[in-house]
């Protein structure tokens, strides 16, 4: 038998480059992703995505804005308001950016005034849409009304300042106006489903001139609390008889009121800041001057220029999943938002005061200061969610729908569905 030797292996070569380096293992994201897809999967197939992206986008710009310029001063034994806009005026922008209650009221009576064109078609009367649209809103409400009254009554039994009780009580209930307006003005839907906003608008700007040019009284300006409010509602409702499909529409909203309201801020008067600053003579917000509705209807326009940009965007099943559940949730955290930053404040207290979140707030150290504080705020906020959301979804038993949720088929009936 003859030997057969194998001729060895040439040496593999040594590679030169760097060493590859494997991908890390994100198991986490696989399941974000599938659950994003099946809640992308659940939204109906002719729901408007961008209605539901600008009213996210609305709701997180006024939790934002407000988390920015509200400060609350430790002073001794007591906490006070405070704005980085009255000693800082040069951050203004912040609040053109920040204020963003005009989208949410577009919106609002876009989605009104076709619920409430829908709800005729199927034969509801006028109660029954009424009374889902209203339980959707105040239901939530309830719980932030029972929580501090019962916080202010243990403060005020520890004997803590009235002062600090009644800053920690108005900052907790602040955003109930908005809800009272916007309730009021959705229960006025029908009437308002052909009034046109230059009716509104006429309002508002003769209520300035009667009480900046002419002396009139200042309580004056309260009829602009609906009557300025009354100009983005009715562009909803305009927006529903398809006469902003245009782009020339949104162009002319946003061109018109940028320079409106550049006029009225330069040569007027008006404040530069969009929201309350305290201490000033002149708020833009409260009630809403002509520069405010004026600069709501840049943003309106902005918001119309946007619509198929976001239409686009929300086929995205992430982008989607991440709108449709601040949508589901956009109550719970409006209503809340001003309780985490308290909690917040109160909880740091125990530390001593520290900056951007008990100190007086006059430069931009305390600006960098609150920036940091920003992932807190909203780690609490997401407590506060999870403690309370549940008051929003038994509230949601609508026929608007965001995204369907399918129940166990031995329980009455198939198909459930959460809306906004």
């Amino acid at each position: 038998m003859t030997d057969v030797t194998r001729a060895p292996r040439p040496p593999r070569p040594t590679p030169t480059g760097p060493v590859p380096v494997p991908r890390p293992v994100a198991p986490r994201s696989g399941a974000l992703r599938r659950a994003a897809a099946r809640i992308d999967a659940a939204t109906p197939g002719d729901r408007d995505r961008a209605v539901d992206a600008l009213r996210a986008f609305a709701i997180l710009g006024v939790v934002l804005g407000h988390w920015l310029v509200t400060a609350l001063v430790a002073d001794g034994g007591s906490l006070h308001a405070a704005s980085p806009l009255r000693d800082m005026p040069r951050l203004a922008p912040v609040s053109w950016a920040f204020q963003t209650l005009a989208v949410f009221f577009l919106v609002g009576g876009h989605v009104a005034t076709r619920g409430y064109v829908s709800a005729r078609a199927r034969g509801d009367s006028y109660g029954r849409w009424l009374t889902a649209r209203l339980s959707r809103l105040f239901r939530p409400v309830l719980a932030v009304l029972g929580l501090w009254a019962v916080t202010a009554v243990l403060l005020l039994l520890t004997e803590a300042e009235f002062t600090t009780v009644h800053t920690l009580v108005k900052l907790a209930l602040s955003p109930m106006w908005f809800l009272l307006v916007f309730a009021a003005l959705t229960a006025a839907t029908p009437l308002l489903t052909r009034l046109h906003p230059l009716w509104p608008l006429v309002v508002v700007l003769h209520v300035d001139l009667l009480r900046f040019g002419l002396g009139a009284p200042a309580w004056l300006g309260w009829l602009n609390l609906a009557a300025g409010w009354l100009v983005p509602f009715t562009l909803g409702a305009a927006w529903t008889r398809g006469e902003l499909d245009r782009r020339r529409a949104g162009w002319i909203l946003l061109a018109g009121g940028t320079a409106t309201t550049a006029a009225l801020v330069a040569w007027a008067g008006y404040p530069a800041s969009m929201v309350g600053v305290p201490g000033a003579p002149v708020s833009n917000l409260n009630p809403p001057t002509l520069a405010a509705v004026a600069f709501g209807l840049a943003q309106c326009g902005l918001a119309l220029l946007l619509r198929e940009r976001l239409r686009r965007a929300m086929r995205r099943p992430v982008a989607w999943a991440a709108v449709a559940l601040v949508n589901l949730s956009a109550m719970t955290i409006f209503l809340w938002h001003q309780t985490a930053l308290m909690a917040t404040t109160a909880t740091g207290l125990l530390a001593g005061r520290l900056p951007g979140l008990h100190t007086l707030p006059d430069g931009l150290d305390w600006v960098a200061a609150r920036l940091a504080w920003l992932p807190v705020f909203a780690l609490l906020l997401a407590g506060c969610w999870a403690a309370f959301h549940f008051c929003e979804r038994g509230a949601a038993e609508g026929r608007s729908r965001v995204v369907r949720t399918h129940r166990s088929p031995g329980r009455p009936g198939t198909t459930g569905a959460r809306h906004v």
